[in-house]
């Protein structure tokens, strides 16, 4: 008796690569279940959809890596949690349950941030489908992807390292589906300049020295965590209670300082967790459609999406598909540098606050260095800020050449920036 699965593979399609061959279908199917290993990063209201879906396409070999645990709130459309989840991890909850309902299933949870891992650890897998709802997650994965991809001995880019991204999105009735193919296609990068400037990422110098909104006091005490002595060594917890109501304490204290009022708890939560409205059936339709990528990736039973899917479904049922361009001067996959003309008078801090505020970086802490052999540190944020911070108030003509590269990065990167300063003398 014919599967699901084996309908989709055994039929005949303008758009599949292959024709229907019954023993070339049944080695699709083995590579599916055998070989493919896929990893799916976020395990919440995407991301259960996305195991549910994937172990039921015929994917065995799966891991789900989260850094969040179960909350209350996510009760309502998180179907894979329990109201004894709470406070659980949410991957290793999600697997577990997707494990002992499907026993040929293996789904291997990681409790961790995306960033803890090594280059290794994304480098054994086929496919890599992100259910984030974070722009900086997403540049860091991408540039990841992008940056252990290599170039084999006839000079083009060798197939074995490229490992394609799915990248899923959702936000209350309306979501996106995007197929990137390192150094291929578009990455994220190519069009960061289309997502909105996160509203809540301030200037430094507005955060320290001149607060003027309650949401400046409450990034200022978050800013400053890993300083208080109080909580040394600690890493900060959004869903730990104490930790939030220590933020909201000291936040308060700072606005009244300043005379701002609005801080309270409620907006101390909100800035910090960028709560953003979910919706289940959303998430289930950009699931299905992240999986039905993976799925044409794995078996080649059609063509996959090139390149962008978004979905509207506040009046009515809207769909519409197009391609984003590679974008030459893309600063993680682009075969061009960027080049800047800059004041020479202009200091390096002013130079710092432009890049941060340049929409198509989207830069949030960034540290520069300049030259080749040996390197120049401009301001290196970490042990060498100390020793480095003397130069933020020099002109930029006293630290670099002109046409000079200045390499940047950036916690928002795995990688480097390369950027090209061309600077203009009056």
């Amino acid at each position: 008796m014919l599967s699901d699965i084996d309908y989709l593979l055994r039929r005949d399609s303008q758009f599949s690569e292959f024709k229907p061959d019954t023993a070339e279908d049944d080695e699709n199917r083995r590579l599916l279940a055998e070989e493919c290993r896929i990893l799916v990063i976020g395990a919440g209201g995407l991301g259960c959809e996305l195991l549910k879906n994937l172990a039921l396409s015929g994917f065995k070999m799966i891991e789900v890596i989260d850094m969040d645990v179960v909350d209350v709130s996510n009760l309502n459309r998180q179907f894979l949690f329990r109201q004894e989840d709470i406070g659980q991890p949410k991957a290793i909850v999600a697997a577990d349950f997707v494990n002992s309902r499907m026993k040929d299933v293996r789904i291997v949870p990681h409790f961790k941030d995306i960033t803890e891992m090594s280059l290794d650890f994304y480098q054994q897998f086929n496919l890599i489908i992100a259910g984030l709802d974070s722009i900086k997650a997403r540049r860091w994965i991408n540039s990841v992807l992008i940056g252990i991809t290599e170039k084999g001995e006839d000079g083009e880019w060798d197939p074995s390292t490229i490992i394609p991204l799915i990248d899923g999105g959702t936000e209350g009735f309306k979501g996106q589906v995007r197929v990137i193919i390192p150094r291929l296609t578009s990455c994220i990068e190519c069009s960061i300049d289309l997502y909105p400037i996160d509203p809540l990422n301030f200037p430094i110098c507005t955060l320290t020295e001149r607060p003027r909104q309650p949401e400046h006091c409450i990034q200022y005490v978050m800013l400053k965590w890993d300083s208080f002595e109080a909580w040394k060594g600690v890493k900060f917890d959004k869903d730990n209670s104490e930790h939030m109501a220590w933020v909201y304490k000291m936040a308060k204290e700072r606005a009244q300082q300043f005379g701002i009022s609005g801080v309270t708890l409620k907006l101390t939560q909100g800035v910090i967790k960028r709560i953003i409205p979910a919706v289940a059936s959303t998430n289930a339709i950009i699931a299905a459609s992240c999986v039905n990528e993976a799925f044409k990736f794995a078996t080649h039973a059609s063509r996959y999406l090139n390149n962008y899917m978004s979905y509207n479904g506040l009046e009515g049922v809207y769909t519409n598909v197009f391609e984003y361009k590679k974008k030459a001067t893309c600063p993680v996959c682009g075969s061009e540098p960027i080049r800047m003309k800059v004041d020479p008078l202009k200091t390096l801090d002013s130079f710092i606050q432009d890049l941060v505020a340049d929409p198509s970086l989207h830069l949030s802490a960034p540290s520069l260095s300049a030259g080749n052999k040996p390197r120049k540190w401009l301001y290196i944020r970490g042990a060498l800020e100390e020793k480095t911070a003397p130069n933020l108030s020099k002109p930029l003509r006293d630290l670099v050449e002109e046409g000079q590269t200045v390499y940047i990065t950036d916690p928002n990167l795995a990688g480097e920036l390369l950027i090209q300063i061309l600077v203009t003398f009056k």
